[in-house]
């Protein structure tokens, strides 16, 4: 894959994630308005955090990251890559299985050890009855992940990256159907998840059939090439797991503070929104593609390939972090203020945006330096790296929170996510020129960031002249959708201007080839 091919992947992916973010976006804004910060909201949100914080052990945070390179290799040099990926699909289901019916069994226990604030209230038999109901997604969403692997790694892309979509549909749906119908809007979101699971599950298993990988479950088999799979993925597994322990804190934390699980929640789903664009797309891009590189030993494609997608990162991700940090109240205000989701719970929110938005870099360059350790089957020294940036975090989470309460949770996070980037760079530093970043790169990265801070000083200046419109029913939109625009003219103008990318750069990401 060309450099140029790598960057119509990230758009490809990106694309169909930034419809499925905004989706998702709605769907969060529709679940504040119909629940507010309330007891229900706080234990959907715990319930529905559970299997997606297992799915990054066995799915696309740890078992994928073994799985994909092997299988890419495999299928470039045409040494039955399907029967490997048979037998992966087979063993991962196997595994889930006995884990999901554990699950029920522990449920009360799992929902203490993610927010043990809850216990004594009504939120904690939500939580477990929620819990309950949603556990089984585990199972459908860690396979669909595996069969989106396969359709990353032979480089149909459309089928993995539209899946999520879904999910955000059936949640609209649900609740909207729910309000018509007089149901509890929190019982039927937790409903909802496991169909979501069987929905987005048969899309990818259907794309992989078409793709020529037919991924029938059959009695697992440990094969040479399992127990390979599983040493190689032991460490990612490890990794992933303390990825959730640095969310467990933070929700431990937040469990606290009446409101603060919430406000957390909503912080953290708008800074996905670029997160998820980008990182997703690179991750799911950039692997396979340095993995067919080292294959056939291209040092200098390597390299080209990592440097595009770290300009590719930075250029979309630095001007969203500094729109974060500097206009989160008008973004929290306009979006989330209805319905149950008061004045009162802006500030917070507001406040947990910004400092997760000094993180968003980067939460986003893990995904572009993760992929160099990965795509060389080495998934010790990143298990390493986030366990020291899970002491970093539990330090701040656990040791400023008396002094400056549920926002702890948030700076911890943050701070824990430089800390990664910084030991992954200097990791990185001893595989040579294929992971080092080349002339273009480095001349274009202080641009970007002249062209961000730039961006950032008219969105302060833009606020404070709008600043008398965000109380104004209707007008407000407009307002915001003013402020965005601002903030995207002036960015896009200065980056050209001061040769931080060229317009040439975004008609050939999108051009068909």
């Amino acid at each position: 894959m060309q450099p140029i091919r790598l960057v119509r992947g990230f758009v490809t992916v990106g694309g169909w994630t930034m419809a499925s973010r905004l989706l998702g976006f709605a769907r969060d804004i529709m679940i504040a308005a119909f629940l507010g910060a309330g007891p229900t909201a706080q234990a959907f949100i715990v319930a529905f955090a559970l299997p997606n914080m297992f799915r990054r052990f066995f799915a696309e945070g740890a078992f994928n990251m073994a799985f994909v390179p092997m299988f890419s290799k495999r299928h470039e040099a045409g040494e039955a890559a399907g029967e490997f990926a048979r037998d992966a699909f087979s063993g991962l289901a196997s595994i889930l299985i006995l884990f999901t019916l554990l699950g029920q069994l522990a449920m009360p226990w799992l929902v203490l050890a993610m927010a043990s604030g809850f216990a004594d209230d009504q939120r904690f038999d939500l939580a477990v009855t929620f819990g309950r109901i949603a556990f089984p997604y585990i199972l459908m969403i860690s396979l669909a992940a595996l069969c989106s692997g396969v359709l990353n790694a032979v480089g149909r892309f459309t089928a993995a990256a539209a899946a999520p979509v879904l999910l955000n549909l059936l949640f609209i749906a649900a609740m909207l159907g729910a309000d018509v119908l007089h149901w509890n809007v929190g019982m039927a979101l937790a409903w909802t998840v496991p169909l979501a699971g069987v929905a987005q599950l048969a899309l990818v298993w259907i794309a992989a059939r078409r793709a020529g990988i037919a991924l029938y479950p059959r009695w697992p088999r440990l094969t040479p090439d399992m127990r390979r799979l599983a040493r190689i993925a032991a460490p990612a597994v490890l990794a992933g797991g303390v990825v959730q322990i640095n969310l467990l804190v933070g929700r431990q934390v937040a469990s606290y503070y009446e409101g603060a699980v919430a406000w957390l929640y909503n912080a953290d789903r708008l800074y996905q929104l670029p997160l998820g664009v980008v990182a997703i797309a690179i991750g799911v891009v950039l692997l396979p593609d340095l993995s067919r590189r080292l294959k056939a030993s291209d040092v200098a494609g390597s390299r080209a390939s990592y440097s595009r997608a770290a300009e590719f990162a930075l250029a979309m991700t630095l001007p969203a972090a500094v729109a974060l940090v500097v206009i989160p109240m008008p973004l929290i205000q306009v979006l989330f203020e209805r319905g149950r989701f008061t004045a009162a719970d802006v500030p917070p929110t507001a406040l947990a945006v910004a400092v997760y938005g000094a993180g968003l870099p980067a939460f986003v360059l893990q995904k572009v330096l993760q992929p160099l350790f990965f795509a060389r089957e080495d998934t010790r020294r990143p298990f390493y790296y986030a366990l020291a940036a899970m002491v970093v975090n539990a330090a701040i989470a656990l040791g400023l929170a008396p002094a400056v309460g549920f926002i702890a949770a948030a700076l911890g996070t943050t701070l824990a996510g430089w800390v990664m980037v910084w030991l992954l760079l200097a990791g990185a530093r001893a595989m040579g020129p294929a992971a080092s970043f080349d002339d273009r790169f480095r001349r274009r990265l202080p641009r970007i960031l002249l062209a961000s801070a730039g961006m950032g000083m008219c969105l302060f200046l833009a606020e404070m002249l709008l600043e008398p419109l965000w109380g104004m029913a209707g007008i407000k939109y407009l307002a915001l959708l003013s402020l965005i625009g601002a903030g995207a003219v002036s960015y896009f103008a200065l980056g050209v201007l001061l040769g931080a990318f060229r317009v040439s750069d975004f008609r050939a990401a999108l051009r068909r080839g």
